[in-house]
């Protein structure tokens, strides 16, 4: 049957003492032809761990490669376009080759060679829906394939092979890949199974790639096929182990829980490696850019969404909810407290119980303990906000900055009506509502005064209660 027209650790033992640090390499990322069981309106690549995109956790290992040439194969339509663009945000340089139909990852990758031309080095092969992969697993492939191996692929053991395809390694190493449907009983009884990434010879690939035949009647091609056909050729394969983690694809929704589950095991391993606290470690989630500084203590049943730095020896109390923030050292944040996007909480500054602040900065030492929203504001250092006081920020068409100077007092239940500022050392009573400037030092009050009727209370009560 003639082949259609193409249309993408752990180190081993045994590797050689001499392997090349950083080889001159080219990845593809295959984000076509993947299946996906997802029931979703979104493509599977675009499906998020640790608060990023599958695909952007495959781009951000391939960029530790520093690859000369970055390819990502995408499919057609609205769904192609969407992974284009995708890619186009995490990896600027990346070329984008199009697969005009799925016909097997042999022809995936045969649609990227175009965006090879004149690359004879090692050419990286990953996909788009495996968002563990480590560079350093990626970075021992290439140089096994640069020290000799025509081809590398990537193995790892898991609890149950089933329906993994079969890595056959002989006397001369990784002889071919065997799908499990048709591995005979001693293949099948292999343990050790094809995790997909593969590392291979760029100027040998096309001459493979030109060679393979189709699988089934829809004329797929196969990449895990180049092993035989090398070994054909004399050439020598190599298998390189991962840990089964690694090598963990997203194809459903239980697959995409059980990889955001492996992800925050190793994010907590990672942050308390790095000198954080984590007092209940299974309860805390992180993104994959979050940062905790040393002897930062973090409490349990805390979220940090993407984008939160964390300075060393601040508290995160538990119960917390935290995105695109900077808490500074030894600030304590919580319990119960939410830091949104653009809050920068200063070096020793508090932020108490069902507090909220958003685009605000609290200066050193200021403190706002309690029943509080602080947002698109300036708090000097050491001012001091009280429970239930509020910046006014938004008039219904444009937001307004509050500006807070140092040592000011805001008393309980304040409402500052933006854009107003308050000055250094200023005093604002409780239960006023603050819509001009309030000079340095002063008092502010800006409520109605206080009528008392003496015995009034009671002949209103009679009177209600139908006595009176």
């Amino acid at each position: 049957m003639t082949a259609p027209a193409p249309s993408p650790a752990q180190p081993p033992d045994n590797l050689p003492d001499n392997l090349p640090a950083k080889p001159a390499t080219a990845v593809v990322v295959l984000a076509a032809g993947i299946g996906s069981r997802m029931r979703s309106g979104a493509p599977k690549p675009l499906h998020r761990v640790g608060g990023l995109p599958l695909l952007a956790h495959a781009l951000a290992a391939a960029a530790t490669l520093t690859p000369v040439r970055l390819v990502v194969v995408t499919g057609p339509g609205e769904a192609g376009a969407q992974v284009a663009d995708a890619t186009r945000a995490a990896a600027p340089g990346a070329v984008i080759a199009l697969q005009p139909a799925a016909r097997g990852t042999g022809d995936a990758l045969a649609c990227a060679l175009p965006a090879l031309t004149g690359f004879a080095g090692c050419v990286v092969v990953i996909y788009a829906d495996t968002p563990l992969l480590r560079g350093e697993t990626l970075a021992a492939m290439a140089a096994a394939q640069t020290a000799g191996a025509a081809v590398v692929a990537l193995g790892f053991e898991p609890s149950e092979p089933g329906g993994y395809g079969r890595l056959i390694e002989g006397p001369q190493g990784l002889e071919r890949i065997v799908e499990a449907k048709d591995a005979d009983a001693d293949e099948r009884a292999v343990r050790l199974c094809n995790a997909g990434a593969m590392a291979l010879s760029g100027a040998l690939a096309a001459g493979w790639l030109a060679r393979l035949s189709p699988r089934n009647a829809q004329g797929e091609l196969y990449m895990t096929d180049i092993v035989a056909l090398a070994r054909a050729d004399g050439l020598v394969c190599a298998a390189l182990r991962c840990a089964a983690e690694e090598a963990m694809g997203v194809n459903s929704r239980v697959d995409l829980a059980l990889a955001e589950a492996a992800f925050q095991t190793r994010a907590r391993v990672a942050a308390m490696d790095g000198g954080a606290t984590l007092v209940a470690p299974e309860t805390v989630f992180l993104s994959h850019d979050t940062r905790l500084g040393r002897d930062v203590t973090v409490a349990p049943n805390v979220v940090f969404g993407p984008g939160v730095r964390v300075g060393d020896g601040a508290e995160i109390r538990a119960f917390s909810h935290l995105e695109g923030c900077t808490v500074r050292a030894r600030a304590i944040v919580g319990p119960f407290a939410r830091l949104r996007p653009g809050a920068d909480v200063g070096p020793g500054a508090h932020v108490g119980n069902f507090v909220e602040i958003k685009n605000a900065v609290l200066g050193e030492g200021a403190k706002a303990n309690h029943l509080a929203y602080v947002g698109d504001a300036t708090v000097g250092a050491g001012a001091n906000i009280g429970a239930g006081a509020i910046t006014c920020n938004y008039d219904g068409a444009r937001k307004h900055r509050t500006e807070i100077g140092a040592g000011a007092f805001i008393g309980s239940n304040a409402a500052l009506v933006a854009p107003v500022s308050v000055g250094a050392g200023a005093y604002v009573a409780s239960g006023s509502v603050i819509t001009q400037d309030v000079a340095a030092d002063a008092l502010a009050i800006a409520r109605a005064r206080q009528v008392s009727k003496p015995g009034l209370a009671a002949r209103l009560r009679a009177r209600l209660m139908g006595k009176g």
